[in-house]
């Protein structure tokens, strides 16, 4: 298979349906999430239109780590997490190996004891949920990657896989046209139109299109619209760096990481590396605003992230982005199409050397693209999959960078939530209001 980066900022749109003048849902974003959704609804008989101010794809689901996880997840994901195995599987029976989905195994490796002890803990979770996930010791992991410097064991869950997000996430898109749903990329949604105290549409740079039902899927920008629409939705976000290697010898199938690298498997022969959980902080108003939410997740994350003073003008929280806009003149989802921030080079030479270190025999890799993505967050690292306190409005943001594994799961839940079905998962744990009704913040997992 060719290398798939992510998707280039200046692609050529390719969907460009015409919009009509009314819809049973309009969904708002073009991620995993959202064309998932929307392929799902219409697979129900629903009108669907999808739009996308930039390119489907174009942002963080197609920079991710390509990861399909159940491993070291929070307990409310997992059973949200097995059924998008299962959907991972029936779209690629529909849709073939332009996924790149494989079932290889995804292992966490223990920098110390303390590390062991932790994922011995979470163990219980999942045996509970009927994962095969088990810990791996120093010997059958030295086996298992004898290139290796070594590490005392890892936690791994062979059932969990990987699948490539640059061409994936196109490919359900196209599948969901095909099957009905109205795609628009580059038309931005400006604003909800609201009559009588509930979701009347939506008001697009292209018009005004009539819905009772909207779906905001937008990623890292999803609490900037929120916001424009009276409502708080706590959401930050960070920029993650990852990389792509010229391909060489198979050393390991699957997707692995320890406390400061992550490597998987490429379909093209690489690996994808990451410096782990490490990311990059733009401090903007959006962060003063909900910092007391945020103690929890700084308190134990903080040694994580490199602060910075000032986003990139037009990004979500940036100091001159405007909060408040009218819907007769261009937003902020206009200004900035595709939110494609640079990697930052400091983190991809040390990508190189903690390779080089991790595995000595094998040495510092050559890189042949590198990229970065914002990732959006919310104050406990778990999603919103609720209606919010606009009738009609639904959100499904926040997914903390491990959006893209269960995405499909999501793109489920939120179908069968707008048409008030049984989702068949409890969903208590995801709810919008756990931010206003002064809910304890209670954090997912530190694996």
């Amino acid at each position: 298979m060719k290398p798939a980066p992510p998707i280039a900022p200046d692609s050529a749109p390719g969907f460009q349906a015409n919009l009509p003048d009314a819809a049973d849902v309009v969904i708002i974003g073009g991620g995993i999430a959202g064309v998932t959704a929307a392929l799902y609804l219409a697979r129900d008989g629903l009108s669907v239109v999808l739009c996308e101010k930039g390119l489907v794809a174009g942002e963080q689901s197609s920079r991710n780590w390509g990861w399909v996880r159940a491993q070291g997840r929070d307990e409310a994901e997992i059973p949200i997490m097995l059924r998008a195995r299962r959907l991972w599987q029936a779209l690629a029976q529909d849709l073939g190996d332009v996924l790149g989905l494989r079932t290889c195994g995804v292992t966490y490796l223990a920098s110390d004891q303390a590390g062991m002890d932790r994922y011995a803990a979470w163990l219980a979770i999942a045996h509970a949920h009927g994962l095969d996930s088990r810990l791996m010791g120093r010997a059958e992991l030295r086996d298992a990657l004898p290139n290796a410097a070594g590490w005392p064991g890892a936690l791994t869950t062979p059932s969990d896989m990987r699948a490539e997000p640059a061409t994936a996430v196109p490919a359900i898109a196209r599948l969901a046209a095909s099957e009905g749903v109205i795609i628009r990329e580059h038309c931005a949604v400006r604003a909800l139109d609201v009559a009588a105290g509930r979701v009347a549409g939506v008001i697009t740079e292209a018009g005004r299109l009539r819905a009772d039902r909207v779906l905001l899927a937008g990623g890292a920008w999803s609490g900037l619209f929120a916001a424009n629409a009276g409502l708080n939705l706590p959401q930050l976000s960070v920029r993650a760096t990852v990389a792509a290697t010229e391909p060489m010898e198979e050393f390991w199938p699957g997707a692995a990481a320890d406390s400061g690298l992550a490597f998987r498997r490429r379909a093209d022969g690489g690996y994808t590396l990451a410096p782990g959980m490490a990311h990059d902080f733009w401090i903007g108003p959006a962060a003063f605003r909900h910092l007391r939410a945020y103690l929890p997740m700084m308190r134990r994350d903080l040694r994580l992230t490199r602060l910075q003073p000032a986003a990139p003008r037009g990004y979500p929280d940036a100091w001159t982005t405007p909060r408040r806009w009218s819907a007769d003149r261009p937003s902020p989802f206009e200004a900035m199409r595709v939110l494609s921030p640079d990697p930052n080079p400091v983190r991809i030479s040390r990508l190189q050397d903690d390779f080089a270190a991790a595995f000595p025999r094998i040495g510092r890799p050559r890189i042949r693209a590198a990229w970065a993505g914002m990732i959006d967050t919310l104050p406990d690292q778990v999603p919103v999959l609720d209606q919010t306190t606009l009738p009609g409005f639904f959100v499904a943001t926040g997914l903390s960078g491990h959006g893209f594994g269960i995405g499909p799961g999501i793109g489920r839940v939120m179908a069968d939530m707008i048409q008030d079905g049984d989702t068949g998962h409890d969903l208590s744990r995801f709810r919008y209001r756990r931010f206003l009704d002064g809910s304890a913040i209670r954090l997912g997992p530190d694996l």
